[in-house]
């Protein structure tokens, strides 16, 4: 054989051999890639573990969830790809979300109350911040979360979201580290806004969650405290908040003053974010986790802000909400589901899902993700904030703050207004109104004030706005006597019951109406927009009033309902009688 035909053969031979290296790799490559498909179930021989997560992780945990779930049903370990090894039983988790407050409380009752109807047994509890273990732990006298050992999965400072002209001025005013005095200047200037060059509204409107369930809330009452304690109570920077502080009157008084500003409370961010972003003339601030900032300026909000919205990180100090995942140690818990959950966490920590954890606007816990997308002051904030940190308050003081609640919170004027025309004995509507209003009468605090008017052909005042305490059995009483007939004068009772309270003032209180009607108007003299106009008349001044349409029947009148809503802010809810109670929840966090 000639040189030249051994040097083709032993190229053909190395050819042929780099292709079977080369068909081999591939094939293990591939063995260790996922199908692409999303039809998959969970083995017969999983250990299966739950997580109850706070609303906000949904944007990234329910992924995750997904994507563990499908490497366990192929066989594969979640983390490194590789297959499992021999006798490796997969895990399944089974996720759902939940509001923190109400989470912490369903745990508690698992423990010491289990016939309640909100019962939680997660094996990982994911609340926003751990003041909620902390909480449980005291609520319970039991060591149930380890509180400080609990890996942090996400991190969110809470901010003030503000439009941004309103910031600069702010900072024109005072300079650039804007905290609680500066606010508090504001707050307490008789001409608001206009002291800062603005024309217009000179009110200044404020708000936040519910901090009996929501964590942005309870951390925001809480900065607020730490306010009120160093500024009129003269508690010194840096020291912890402590609950002589929490029931000082000076600071209770100084609280109050800041909460008066409140337009509305909301039981969930995820209504505020919708709110927010209708623009300047709804809110001036409020209180937010950075990542739902982030996202009202990303464009994802059903409404696109008229203005950027930035973050104010207080010059004193804020919360860092860090996502924890806590394992209870309570009996529903197993040693094997415990190492699961581990296994879990340690999937939620690795580089890939911590990279999509920042895609959702949070800041990654991990050292080898870098913090940059979406914080930027492109989306309003400022990775290098904050710079300052309130201490964390030791449990009972945090309790303290939580029972404080009902003593300086707004308290609400709430005149309800019953629609008894003929076209509410349809599909039963008349009925589903009076339940409503025995439901919501159960639920409101006792500071709140309350009175009742019906309608149909002509408006009739039955029991005027008195304290829900003196009134209360007296509506429910003439609720159960209502009987639905004639027509519809709607817009002529919105005009009597806006009037009714308008000319009642009171900085320090939420006025609002409670409509309850299928909307169809059919007897006023006046029109819609007249009532738009005296909503609208309302609204520049430091009481705005707030109507909320609950609309009853497939005939309602939304668009009559929406225009009266848009007016003031609210929104038109759907007398659904199926979810009555949670109806009146949303409802009720109004106030």
């Amino acid at each position: 054989m000639n040189r030249n035909r051994q040097k083709t053969w032993f190229g053909i031979i190395i050819g042929v051999a780099v292709l079977i290296v080369a068909a081999v790799f591939c094939v293990r490559t591939v063995g260790n890639l996922l199908p692409e498909s999303d039809t998959f179930s969970k083995p017969s021989n999983a250990i299966e573990i739950s997580v109850v997560y706070a609303p906000e992780e949904e944007l990234y945990i329910k992924d995750a969830i997904f994507q563990f779930n499908k490497a366990g049903a192929y066989g594969r370990n979640p983390i490194t790809g590789k297959d499992l090894a021999r006798g490796e039983r997969p895990i399944w988790v089974v996720g759902k979300s939940g509001s923190s407050g109400t989470v912490a409380e369903g745990i508690r009752n698992a423990l010491i109350a289990p016939n309640n109807t909100n019962v939680e047994k997660p094996t990982i509890f994911s609340p926003s911040v751990r003041h909620w273990l902390a909480l449980v732990n005291y609520q319970t006298g039991q060591r149930i979360f380890d509180v400080d050992g609990a890996p942090a999965t996400a991190n969110a400072p809470v901010v003030m979201a503000i439009w941004e002209s309103r910031l600069k001025a702010l900072q024109a005013k005072h300079g650039n580290d804007i905290g609680w005095r500066e606010l508090t200047t504001l707050f307490n200037s008789p001409n608001g806004w206009r002291d800062y060059g603005f024309q217009g509204r000179s009110a200044i409107y404020y708000g936040h969650t519910d901090p009996a369930i929501s964590s942005t809330a309870l951390s925001t009452l809480m900065a607020e405290f730490y306010a009120s304690a160093r500024y009129n109570a003269g508690v010194s920077d840096g020291s912890k908040l402590t609950i002589d502080q929490v029931n000082n009157p000076k600071v209770q008084d100084g609280v109050r003053q800041i909460e008066r500003l409140i337009k509305h409370y909301s039981a969930r961010t995820t209504e505020f974010k919708e709110y927010i972003a209708q623009g300047l003339d709804y809110v001036d601030f409020v209180a937010l986790e950075e990542n739902d900032l982030i996202f009202i300026n990303m464009g994802k909000t059903q409404a696109k802000p008229p203005e950027k919205l930035v973050a104010l990180y207080p010059k004193e100090g804020t919360f860092s909400h860090d996502h924890p995942f806590a394992v209870p140690n309570a009996p529903w818990v197993t040693e094997e589901q415990r190492q699961a959950a581990k296994t879990f966490t340690d999937y939620v920590l690795s580089k890939p899902i911590q990279e999509k954890v920042l895609q959702a606007g949070f800041r990654p816990v991990t050292k080898d993700v870098p913090l940059v997308g979406p914080i930027s002051a492109e989306n309003g904030v400022d990775p290098n904030q904050p710079r300052a940190f309130l201490p964390v308050p030791d449990p009972a003081t945090i309790a303290s703050v939580q029972q404080s609640w009902q003593l300086v919170k707004k308290q609400a004027d709430i005149l309800i207004l019953v629609d008894t025309s003929g076209s509410m004995n349809d599909e039963n509507k008349i009925n589903q109104a009076k339940e409503a209003v025995r439901v919501f009468l159960e639920d409101q605090t006792s500071k709140n004030n309350v009175g009742l008017i019906e309608f149909n052909t002509t408006v009739r005042p039955l029991t005027p706005l008195g304290s829900l305490e003196t009134n209360r059995a007296q509506i429910i009483n003439q609720v159960n006597g209502l009987r639905a007939s004639g027509n519809t004068a709607l817009y002529d009772a919105l005009l009597v019951a806006v009037k009714e309270v308008a000319t009642r003032p009171d900085s320090s209180r939420i006025q609002a109406i409670l409509l309850l009607s299928d909307g169809q108007d059919t007897a006023s003299k006046a029109r819609v927009n007249d009532v738009v106009r005296e909503i609208t008349n309302a609204r520049n001044g430091r009481t705005p009033v707030l109507v909320i349409p609950i609309a009853y029947g497939k005939d309602a009148d939304v668009n009559s309902l929406s225009a009266i809503a848009r007016a003031s802010d609210t929104k038109v809810q759907s007398g659904d009688p199926q979810g009555i109670r949670r109806l009146l929840e949303i409802i009720g966090s109004y106030f």
